[in-house]
């Protein structure tokens, strides 16, 4: 998006009783939203992210909430400096630009940050309110799963929905209902992480819903940067479960593989919802780039369904027809269009 910069000098002017001239400002790299972000240099070398979030297009009332809730609850999230809603301007603290992401390059690195994060994970799991939260209703993870048939399938690729989809939604949904609720991120990838000071930080919050436990721990082990073995994943879901059990958020009658199987099932929700939103991101917003992501997240889901024999039939469509099918379309887009970039 274009930042309203002049808007903005003024704004954290008139906050700070400064001169409009009188900081240093550079853009930092956005999401995938329609908020802007700018790093602010005061004169005594201070510096603060300032987000600009237009009303019309963003609502920042979520993340104003939310952030100063989960601060109160000693959450490591940035401190909320100043808030004008009716412009859409928010200051925040400055966490850097060390990401957790970063560290993802090696298998060891990826090791010890999915660490640091399940224990983040654990702390907001126990601490965050989640009460005044809005939920997580089947009806949105339900209509969230429809966006792979209407932008992946039909306005994508051009082929049908199987006729197996409506019992793949009601499966899905039945086993995610077996888990309780807790305060979900909804986007707990290592992206949205910050190292700084030391710790872990959290940002990108403003999405968070009252929803199954086990949906950040399945965004993070099945996120962008790292894909581990069956395995692994098994030993991280199993480690997790047991940190659930000692702190009471799970039932004991939840033993490891019904864990397993539900935890897997959000995964497969979330990854067909991501297949859907990234073709979506492409065709209505003018975003290309997110194509590329396609067959990684396919994969996740490929092997996420392992875990769900109940689903083989899908499975088995969408390797013989829709992955093909995605594959052939992707590479003729690269064709099209260059590297696939953002054009």
């Amino acid at each position: 998006m274009t930042l309203r910069l002049d808007s903005l000098r003024h704004w954290i002017a008139t906050q700070h009783r400064l001169s409009p001239d009188a900081c240093r400002w550079e853009a930092v790299a956005g999401d995938a939203s329609l908020r802007g972000y700018c790093r602010v240099t005061f004169p005594d070398a201070t510096t603060r992210i300032v987000m600009d979030a237009p009303p019309a297009l963003e609502d920042s009332g979520p993340f104003v909430a939310i952030g100063r809730e989960w601060h109160a609850a000693g959450l490591p999230v940035p401190t909320i400096h100043a808030v004008d809603l009716e412009q859409g301007f928010i200051e925040l603290d400055d966490l850097g630009n060390d990401s957790l992401h970063r560290h993802f390059d090696t298998d060891a690195g990826a090791r010890a940050g999915t660490a640091q994060a399940l224990d983040l994970l654990d702390a907001i799991e126990q601490r965050a309110p989640f009460s005044s939260l809005p939920r997580y209703e089947p009806a949105f993870l339900e209509e969230e799963m429809d966006r792979f048939p209407d932008w992946g399938l039909t306005r994508w690729l051009g082929i049908e929905t199987p006729p197996q989809w409506p019992e793949v939604k009601r499966h899905l949904l039945d086993s995610i209902a077996r888990l309780p609720t807790v305060a979900v991120h909804r986007d707990f990838d290592a992206m949205n992480l910050m190292i700084h000071q030391d710790r872990l930080w959290i940002i990108d919050f403003q999405g968070a819903l009252a929803g199954p436990l086990g949906y950040d721990l399945i965004s993070l082990l099945r996120g962008r940067y790292h894909r581990w073995s069956r395995q692994q994943m098994d030993d991280w879901i199993e480690g997790f479960r047991q940190r659930c059990l000692a702190a009471g958020r799970i039932a004991p009658d939840i033993d490891a593989r019904a864990f397993r199987t539900s935890v897997e099932a959000i995964g497969a929700q979330r990854q067909l919802k991501i297949l859907g939103q990234f073709c979506r991101l492409c065709l209505r917003d003018g975003k290309p780039r997110y194509l590329e992501w396609l067959p990684h997240f396919y994969a996740h889901l490929d092997e996420g369904l392992e875990a769900l024999p109940d689903l083989g039939d899908f499975h088995a469509w969408l390797r013989e027809s829709y992955r093909p099918a995605m594959e052939a379309r992707l590479a003729e887009h690269r064709a099209a269009n260059g590297d696939g970039g953002d054009s």
